[in-house]
């Protein structure tokens, strides 16, 4: 366990990066998304952020408090139903116009629900898109910046070098079998298919794209219970049962205030840097290799031992058919 003490003293050194750091928080206007940005401009010099989300009144609010925490900063809202991936693509075009680099990409958009399959216009079911498909589109555009970030000879002023992170927010512990022949779950959907499909998904893809992006930190982490507003679209009824767990929960709880300080500092702890991993300074990837570059990080902000089906996945080749299976879905749906 990583003491928050440690997280603290992590957190308040990243002025040190230098001035103008670019984070872009998906799912940034409630809950862990909103709490870890608050946290970045609290902790960074003049940085420029982008919160992406639907709440344009929620959104103002937020712009307004953090310009006050940090007047240097640069604050931008991109209003935009992640469910969908052609929104996807305009939102990331809206931040590609801008900036050449992201140091920080942070994917915490999702809902919970009872529903059973709920498919969006595009075919794809919308947790799972969310949870799963939406986030790695964003990966995958912001791609070329997330690597002039780690690849910039010029790199931010400071002294500790690039900055260049990924962080999906979903449950690293909970990696299980999937259904290969749907991964898509058109056929096997069920609400326990669409969490394990997303959350193993997350962790093969992720590792995949480590090993083609040596120089950015790909992570997964898990949460623990935290109190967000997740549970916004539930009726009266589930939204008092969820509150009431919660309360009967808060000795497990992670403050949401302490969430978003962990989860800075597994963005930009030198702990969780390919460079430094493959030097053996700390801790190793998912997969066990050292400078893998990519991370499964628990709530208390260590790593995750490695889980024996991901080993198997890596074995027999599903982890790149995933990938594909990423690939291809975006082609069918947004094309080239």
């Amino acid at each position: 366990m990583v003491s928050i003490e440690e997280v603290r003293k992590n957190n308040s050194t990243l002025k040190e990066y230098g001035p103008n750091l670019v984070a872009v928080f998906v799912g940034g206007t409630s809950g862990i998304g909103e709490t870890t940005a608050r946290a970045f401009v609290r902790s960074t010099l003049s940085p420029r952020v982008y919160l992406v989300g639907r709440s344009e009144s929620r959104a103002s609010q937020i712009i307004e408090e953090l310009r006050a925490s940090n007047p240097d900063g640069q604050i931008n809202f991109v209003k935009s139903d992640v469910s969908r991936l052609h929104d996807v693509d305009e939102a990331c075009k809206a931040i590609q116009a801008k900036e050449e680099k992201v140091n920080l990409l942070f994917l915490s958009a999702g809902i919970l629900t009872t529903k059973g399959r709920d498919e969006t216009d595009e075919g794809l079911d919308k947790k799972l898109s969310l949870h799963y498909y939406s986030r790695m589109r964003f990966l995958n555009n912001l791609l070329p910046q997330l690597t002039k970030a780690a690849t910039s000879i010029e790199g931010p002023a400071g002294i500790r070098g690039n900055l260049s992170s990924v962080v999906s927010v979903l449950d690293a512990r909970g990696n299980a079998p999937l259904i290969l022949k749907d991964l898509s779950l058109k056929d096997n959907y069920t609400l326990r298919n669409a969490a394990n499909h997303a959350i193993t998904m997350t962790s093969l893809s992720m590792e995949e794209l480590a090993a083609a992006h040596p120089s950015t930190s790909f992570i997964h982490a898990f949460p623990g219970l935290v109190k967000t507003g997740l549970a916004r679209d539930y009726n009266f009824v589930m939204k008092a049962a969820v509150n009431a767990m919660l309360t009967l929960a808060s000795r497990w709880t992670v403050p949401l205030e302490e969430s978003g300080e962990r989860h800075l500092y597994t963005a930009t702890s030198p702990i969780f840097s390919p460079k430094e991993t493959a030097r053996g300074v700390a801790a190793l990837g998912s997969d066990g290799v050292q400078g893998s570059g990519a991370y499964l990080i628990g709530s208390d902000s260590a790593t995750v031992p490695d889980q024996k089906v991901l080993h198997g996945y890596r074995e027999d080749g599903t982890r790149g058919k995933v990938w594909q299976h990423t690939l291809d879905t975006f082609k069918g749906i947004v094309g080239n």
